[in-house]
């Protein structure tokens, strides 16, 4: 990418690198959960793609608010100075659990397929033999959006005891009233957070309370093919780390003749079409929304549509157009991005994905998937971004204990967590999924030690975690209506990605996700 993005990325990490600081941020105290207010006060996400750590989603773009005929002025919410210590935090009962007269079970939702899902089943099934205090029970809701949207329709009381939820519904989280904030379980317990990652808990905290338990973490790397590479004479060992890399990359497959495309791209909301728009604006140090991407006091609109979004997006516009990049679609299977690669006509030789993929990819190409291609043929690389640095935002999912749910399930429940973020079942969480480990000490124990040495791609999405500075940039947006403001910029993103005009695709986008934050702000 030329001229400005470049140049302005580049300076922007240098910065933060040496002036990064690990401020505590301030509190916005929970509201009442609006559950039939509209799509903007709800916790309910649209259905239509696949979540970002790449659990199923089904097709459609439900959800999505038609734009206004002009936008609202800007909420005048003011930034919060409160501070962590005059925060009046509901109790965390940790200590209930030593006065429970039986065994305490926990019923847990999820959204986890595939590997990922015999992944956490391994680490219940552990943690239940382990000990005879807590019984945990998980049930599978088959994606992210079900287990919101099952959660949201159902009442507290018959609400599971821990539920697992992406990143997107963080501050929708928080306002719904309905969980008990982690940071009183870490107080109450005493429990050493020094371990963990700084970026991981940052991802789900705000105004210095940490609301959620980060477990699954993951974020985008570059899948591919490591023949086609050899073939365009690129080194498999050295895959393209900026946007202009890329380019160059997929130039060189495309005069070789090595695959008919460079890179398969997607414009899907929990990937090409939305998440990696928020990991470009991150890497080029440059905010996805105003008040430090919401973080700071609440977002009152986005910032896609200026100087770096236009420019971003003409990039990808013009791989597309120029034959370098292949546009599947919305990839609402999460897959059709992959299948490209496998095209046995006209093949692309890249395509981004999430890393808590690389187990399932891994084992399906292992299985014979596809003839003639294994998973020894996949290379991993960092997301190639704007600054040519890889930095990553936090993808995956959080633990949240549900309140109300009685002192001893709150304990049970708590227990379990510390468990499953323990470094040993880090270490075999990481190695069965891809996940990226959220424990530096789970890095000295095997299976994942030896992993990261035996086979150095599950290590990339690691790498890239916590080589990101910390600065406002890096720690993403946290938006109230955060699923359906993605919807409305996937849209923008496919229609530019199938010859619109960028800037206009962008500004309509810009002024809808704009309402949809406005109404959310006026009802919270």
């Amino acid at each position: 990418m030329k001229g400005h993005l470049i140049a302005a990325a580049t300076a922007a990490a240098l910065v933060a690198a040496s002036c990064s600081s690990g401020g505590d941020s301030i509190l916005q105290s929970g509201n009442e959960a609006a559950t039939t207010v509209g799509a903007a006060t709800t916790l309910a996400a649209p259905a239509g793609t696949a979540g970002t750590d790449g659990t199923d989603g089904t097709d459609g773009t439900a959800g999505t608010a038609a734009p206004g005929e002009t936008t609202p002025a800007p909420s005048t919410r003011a930034v919060t100075t409160t501070t962590i210590a005059g925060i009046d935090l509901p109790p965390c009962p940790v200590d209930a659990l030593d006065d429970a007269d039986g065994t305490v079970e926990v019923l847990m939702w999820h959204g986890l397929t595939g590997a990922t899902d015999d992944g956490i089943e391994f680490l219940a099934a552990e943690y239940n033999a382990s000990q005879s205090k807590v019984r945990v029970k998980l049930e599978p809701q088959g994606s992210y959006d079900s287990t919101i949207d099952k959660y949201v329709q159902t009442s507290q009381g018959s609400r599971p005891d821990l539920v697992m939820f992406p990143e997107y519904v963080v501050q929708q989280t928080i306002d719904s009233d309905s969980v008990i904030p982690i940071e009183s379980c870490i107080r109450a317990s005493g429990f050493d957070t020094a371990t963990l990652q700084p970026a991981a808990l940052k991802a789900y905290t705000t105004v210095g309370v940490q609301w959620a338990m980060p477990f699954n973490v993951s974020n985008p790397v570059l899948y591919f093919n490591r023949s086609m590479f050899s073939e365009a004479g690129l080194d498999p060992e050295q895959p393209p780390q900026s946007l202009e890399e890329l380019r160059q990359y997929s130039q060189a497959i495309v005069d070789s003749g090595a695959a008919s495309y460079g890179v398969a791209i997607d414009s899907g909301t929990d990937s090409g079409g939305g998440w990696f728009i928020e990991q470009w604006f991150a890497n080029a140090g440059e905010l996805y929304a105003d008040n430090e991407n919401g973080r700071a006091a609440p977002a009152t609109r986005v910032l896609y549509d200026g100087e770096t979004g236009v420019e971003l997006m003409t990039f990808i516009q013009e791989m597309v157009l120029d034959g370098l990049a292949f546009y599947v679609g919305g990839n609402g299977s999460g897959q059709d991005n992959f299948l490209k690669l496998a095209d046995q006509s006209e093949p692309a030789a890249m395509t981004i994905g999430t890393s808590a993929a690389l187990g399932t990819v891994f084992d399906a190409l292992d299985g014979g998937l596809i003839p003639g291609l294994t998973g020894d043929d996949v290379g991993i690389g960092p997301l190639p971004g704007p600054s040519g640095t890889p930095t990553a935002l936090v993808g995956g999912a959080a633990l949240y204990i549900v309140a109300d749910h009685g002192d001893e399930t709150a304990a049970a429940a708590w227990d379990f967590i510390t468990y499953l973020v323990s470094a040993q079942s880090q270490s075999e969480w990481a190695v069965q999924t891809g996940y990226v480990p959220i424990r530096t000490d789970a890095l000295d124990l095997d299976p994942v030690a030896s992993k990261y040495v035996e086979d150095p791609r599950f290590r990339v999405a690691y790498d890239q975690l916590i080589g990101s500075p910390d600065e406002p940039a890096l720690q993403g947006p946290i938006l109230g209506p955060q699923r359906d403001v993605r919807v409305v910029t996937a849209l923008a993103v496919a229609e530019i990605l199938e010859g619109g005009d960028v800037q206009a695709a962008l500004s309509a986008a810009a002024e809808q996700a704009n309402l949809l934050i406005a109404d959310y702000n006026t009802h919270n």
